[in-house]
């Protein structure tokens, strides 16, 4: 990544940012980012900035972003080494809009120019599914379409969106971005081949897709489109693809660039993460995936919360800690931000979590490095200990498990540098409101509402402007034994969201068509 020099405005100049759609990627752009200015109050731009000697990947609409990394990406844990040069190798793959969990990409998102590998011949076609061999089915779907290669894949999308370049790719699909004809915007259009090929992959697609839709908030990401699948029967459908606004970079990369961030834009990321957070916990869903290439970012500093892949209810966090059986495999990629209850194997874990990740975050965007880079949850727990204190025995009560307590309690009772000495440049209501975040004892922990209150906010806070969602969202199809064909019922029926045209579900071969014949009209 290349250098970035800051002018005296405060701006982001000559950033090699990649452009991240979805949960993440890049591609190489200027950037200017002006200071954020505190007293304006968020949704009229706390933030300006443009971008410059690069075309934008920013979605047009200054509003809501409609986009996402489905996640389906998985991230790569970094090693140890905390050095920019590493954490640049590091490259943060994701599996949001990638959010996928088995494979990892450097997402590298550019939209410049038309990709020079795309022929103008285009291979426009018309999709319908009359054919030859079938012609006793009747079409599941027919509207226009045109078809082109993207690095080793061919997408097959509606005519209205017109490449620009592939902007990722990987073990998980390929991402490009594209323009759309209909809105005149840009977006980002994920294809995930063969998505059901891996139940637990496909599960997570479908959970981020359902909870994206459900979620209409400024700092998180939203679906804007899906692909209508074009099988004519349901095992057949095999590709996913989904449309997202594009963001220009994430956190991850702000971060390790040589950028100056002031306090001002700490302040205001951090806000816009709690805002986003408040949002996503009225819903009653704890995110258990934030870290710095989960937090997608504008050039006015504009930011949204990606990677819902390893979401969960309230509810269903606490019955995977009561039976032992907590995906800790998916959260290996994201050891650095992960809470102590977490990795002490707690019966129980809620929103809590995500507050301690906020407060990593926060120490990282001050330092300009990890501030937990543990090896292992052993390496992790011993620097929690050293930096904030060691628990005394009262303050083990939330550990469930004997095997930690003693590990807990064999932990080196050494003496903390305050945090005011391992934090000289920030302010004292700053490094209070982490250390609130960054209690041990998910208890003691403050919760979003109360962060947001917090005077080192007081300048962007209003409760006015930080809305909850309507209804809590509804995990009740995490319940149900999710084979591959019901996957990929379900996914269809989540395109139907987009694209009522492709509705009712294809039929299953020897069975019939689930929900009548009845097809309605994309809007």
């Amino acid at each position: 990544m290349s250098s970035i020099a800051c002018g005296s405005s405060g701006q982001l100049q000559n950033v090699d940012q990649r452009t991240s759609t979805y949960s993440g990627g890049s591609s190489k752009k200027n950037v200017n980012v002006e200071r954020p200015q505190p007293e304006k109050p968020p949704r009229k731009k706390a933030v300006t900035g443009k971008i410059s000697s690069a075309s934008s990947h920013a979605s047009s609409h200054s509003g809501r972003h409609h986009r996402h990394d489905v996640s389906i990406y998985p991230s790569k844990q970094p090693t140890k080494t905390v050095s920019r040069d590493s954490r640049d190798e590091y490259d943060h793959d994701h599996h949001t809009f990638a959010t996928a969990t088995t494979a990892s990409a450097t997402i590298s998102y550019s939209t410049d120019d038309v990709n020079s590998d795309v022929s103008e011949a285009g291979m426009e076609v018309v999709m319908s599914s009359k054919d030859s061999e079938m012609e006793d089915i009747s079409p599941v779907v027919e509207y226009k379409t045109h078809s082109f290669p993207a690095g080793k894949h061919t997408f097959t999308v509606d005519e209205r969106y017109t490449m620009l370049r592939v902007v990722g790719s990987g073990a998980y699909g390929v991402v490009i971005s594209a323009s759309d004809a209909k809105s005149s915007k840009n977006v980002a259009i994920k294809m995930v081949p063969r998505a059901f090929n891996d139940e637990i992959d496909a599960k997570r697609i479908l959970r981020e897709i359902k909870l994206l839709k459900h979620m209409k908030h400024e700092n998180i990401v939203g679906i804007v489109d899906m692909m209508p699948p074009t099988a004519r029967y349901l095992e057949d459908f095999h590709d996913v693809y989904i449309v997202a606004d594009l963001m220009e970079t994430d956190l991850h990369r702000i971060i390790y660039s040589k950028q100056k961030l002031s306090m001002d834009h700490v302040q205001y990321f951090i806000y816009q993460v709690l805002r986003g957070l408040k949002y996503i916990h009225s819903a009653d869903v704890i995110h258990r995936d934030l870290k710095p290439s989960n937090l997608l970012v504008n050039s006015n500093c504009d930011l949204k919360i990606c990677d819902f892949g390893l979401a969960r209810g309230i509810n269903e966090a606490h019955a995977e800690g009561r039976g032992g059986t907590m995906l800790l495999t998916e959260y290996v990629v994201t050891r650095w931000y992960r809470a102590p209850e977490i990795m002490l194997a707690c019966h129980e874990y809620s929103k809590p979590i995500d507050l301690w990740s906020v407060g990593c975050i926060f120490a990282e965007l001050i330092q300009r490095k990890p501030y937990f880079p543990g090896d292992d949850y052993i390496d992790q727990l011993t620097i929690i200990s050293e930096k904030l204190g060691k628990l005394s025995e009262p303050e083990l009560d939330f550990v469930t498990s004997d095997k930690a307590k003693r590990f807990m309690r064999k932990l080196p009772n050494k003496a903390v540098t305050p945090l005011n000495a391992q934090f000289p440049t920030a302010k004292p209501d700053a490094l209070d409101l982490m250390r609130n975040m960054l209690q041990i004892h998910p208890r003691k922990r403050i919760n979003v509402e109360n962060a947001l209150a917090h005077p080192f906010l007081a300048p962007l806070h209003s409760t006015e402007d930080e809305p909850v969602a309507a209804n809590p969202f509804d995990f009740s199809f995490e319940k149900e034994k999710l084979h591959r064909v019901r996957l990929q019922e379900l996914i269809w029926q989540e395109v139907g969201h987009f694209r009522p045209s492709c509705l009712p579900v294809a039929p299953r071969r020897g069975g019939g068509e689930p929900g009548g014949s009845y097809r309605q009209k994309d809007p």
